[in-house]
């Protein structure tokens, strides 16, 4: 598929996207006869990753290191040892653990936004005089 498509399904930007080929994220995994880039649904699924990634702070190298671990672990034709296959499981329930506490993290923040924006509206509605709870 073409990089509109892409960036619709994904809700990523066409500038986001190149820049994820650019940096070695995500290459397309083809270039058509016009030189235009061709991405497949594997392509897909790793600018997934990225933009799950993304809001949760993890840096471009970050999320390189997770899709070189996942991209090792899920190819079928590496011979992994017991002790690769060990020491890549590891790494990935490193970043699982990141993942979740910077989820958490971000759940402290969502509340006290949260918190701000009620408070907000209870000084407005007492500003214009309306009774408050």
């Amino acid at each position: 598929m073409h990089i509109g498509e892409v960036a619709a399904r994904t809700e990523l930007s066409l500038r986001t996207i190149r820049h994820y080929d650019e940096v070695g994220l995500v290459r397309p995994s083809a270039r058509s006869q016009g030189g235009f880039r061709l991405y497949t649904e594997a392509d897909v699924a790793r600018l997934m990753v990225i933009r799950r990634m993304k809001p949760l702070g993890f840096t471009l190298d970050e999320m390189g290191e997770l899709l070189a671990i996942t991209d090792r672990l899920d190819d079928p034709a590496a011979a992994l040892g017991t002790a690769e296959r060990e020491q890549l499981l590891a790494r990935l329930r490193r970043f699982e653990q990141a993942a979740r506490e910077r989820c958490e993290a971000l759940r402290t923040q969502l509340s006290r936004a949260e918190e701000f924006a009620t408070d907000l509206r209870r000084r407005a509605d007492q500003a214009e005089g309306h009774p408050t709870d």
